[in-house]
């Protein structure tokens, strides 16, 4: 059966490639194809390192679809049209902990290499072209890969400094956080914002004279020639194919060296700082438990304040995926790490600070989905949170309860531990606040907004007297 065109929704960040356009219908994921894409695909799909990158689930899944499931874009219908596996979640590159986007850079270097080995290249090297299965990256933009020409340099390659490369150099030399300076502009890190920073002795760092201030020279001298006049230029200085993967290669050499020993954090050792005793604990890993896994199993469960993933892995198994959300980046490292030591596929952790979470971005605000656009979750893991939003960042208690119910999907729960004023950490915050400033952070003004907005099904006060645990359904 035809599909209605009705049905059929453009993806808002799938528009900078006029030769392809990805498409959402239903749960499908479908990318339309020109006649030259079109060409390059059929060359692609019979070659010997995409199949073989596809069979170890480094590119997603793709196979051929009928043309009449997406609409043209102009008058002229598309000439081939590709299924995709759809990526449980998407994340963005400034979500990301510093391990995710080096071993994301690893794998977009892996896969331009394997394609250099056989005639192809990509013309894009934004980090934006992967995505994440749990702790697995995976290469998702088809649409990028094309014939190579003899003579002429990655296209991909500015992109690839500006999203992966400065960022990386930018935490590892300097041990300053890159997720801010990502979200910052969609198309990444310019030369010029990072060049004062490199100067002196910083200029002999690993990378940094070579892909930062040559670089930077090269665009400057070339600021007026044309993309052809450059091409002529490089063929008449004798690049060749060779030089292109001996480039790649010297680049993946040192994104492999660029690491960067994070610092103690609070958070890092939450577990053992938590204050939670041991009656607490099994308690609370209990009403988790069972309020994840009641009704029917979740496909996506958000697990907000994540810290170390203690309930993430919980979540996990009672639910198909996992997204761990955690405030500070050492911590989300950490916990990638052990994740990916663990080949876990069904947790994702991303660095969020829940209080200004990633807003829409891009072109009109939409060609990068705000978190809350991305997440219609059917569990929301709210523990031990609240007393943060609330009180260490002053959101009122009304706001935080809308905004744990906006993140459900429709009929979805939402399991939350209210901390009491009484509680050691509530009391802790609170001294460090006016007096008076929070009269209704109180639980039984808590309950009732709670009610307001759901039907609350279980509640349980956890053996120390000053927590309460809710599971909430939500518009039920």
């Amino acid at each position: 059966m035809a599909i209605s065109p009705t049905e059929v929704r453009s993806e808002p960040a799938s528009f900078r490639d006029p030769a392809n356009r990805v498409f959402h219908v239903g749960d499908e994921v479908l990318r339309g194809l020109d006649p030259q894409a079109a060409e390059h695909w059929r060359a692609l799909s019979g070659s010997t390192f995409f199949p073989a990158l596809v069979a170890a689930q480094k590119v997603c899944a793709t196979e051929d679809a009928p043309p009449t499931l997406v609409p043209a874009a102009t008058g002229t219908p598309w000439a081939a049209v590709l299924r995709h596996e759809r990526i449980p979640f998407v994340s963005h590159p400034y979500e990301w902990s510093f391990s995710m986007l080096r071993d994301a850079a690893l794998l977009h270097l892996e896969i331009l290499t394997a394609a250099l080995g056989e005639g192809f290249t990509t013309k894009d090297g934004s980090a934006y072209n992967l995505q994440w299965r749990g702790a697995q990256p995976v290469f998702i933009d088809i649409g990028s890969f094309e014939p190579v020409r003899d003579g002429e340099p990655w296209a991909g390659y500015r992109q690839f400094c500006q999203t992966v490369l400065y960022p990386l150099m930018l935490t590892a030399h300097l041990g300053v956080d890159f997720q801010p300076w990502l979200r910052a502009r969609v198309d990444g890190i310019e030369a010029d914002e990072l060049r004062p920073l490199f100067n002196g002795a910083r200029r002999l760092r690993p990378g940094v004279l070579t892909h930062l201030h040559l670089h930077r020279a090269m665009q400057q001298r070339n600021a007026t020639a044309s993309t052809t006049e450059v091409r002529d230029q490089l063929r008449a200085a004798g690049f060749s194919r060779e030089l292109l993967l001996a480039t790649v290669r010297g680049i993946e050499k040192l994104v492999r060296k660029l690491d960067r020993r994070p610092p103690e954090s609070h958070w890092s050792d939450y577990q053992r700082t938590c204050g939670y005793s041991a009656r607490d604990r099994v308690a609370k890993e209990q009403f988790v438990a069972v309020a994840v896994a009641a009704g029917t199993r979740p496909r996506l469960v958000l697990d907000l304040g994540a810290n170390d993933g203690r309930y993430s892995r919980l979540a996990a198994g009672h639910a198909d995926y996992v997204v761990a959300v955690e405030q500070d980046p050492t911590v989300v490292d950490e916990l990638y790490r052990q994740l990916r030591s663990e080949g876990q596929r069904r947790i994702l952790p991303l660095v969020l600070d829940l209080a200004d979470p990633s807003p829409g971005g891009g072109w009109r605000g939409v060609e990068r989905a705000g978190f809350a656009d991305r997440a219609s979750a059917d569990v929301v893991l709210a523990l031990a949170v609240v007393h943060h939003l609330a009180i260490g960042r002053n959101v009122p208690l009304p706001e935080v309860v809308d905004w744990l119910a906006g993140l459900t999907a429709s009929g979805g729960a939402v399991v939350v531990e209210f901390v009491h004023p009484e509680d050691p950490m509530a009391t802790r915050l609170l001294a460090n606040k006016p007096a008076g400033l929070f009269p209704d952070y109180r639980r039984d003004t808590f309950e009732t907004l709670l009610a307001a907005r759901g039907r609350i099904t279980d509640r349980l006060e956890l053996p120390s007297g000053t927590r309460t645990l809710y599971r909430t359904v939500m518009g039920g």
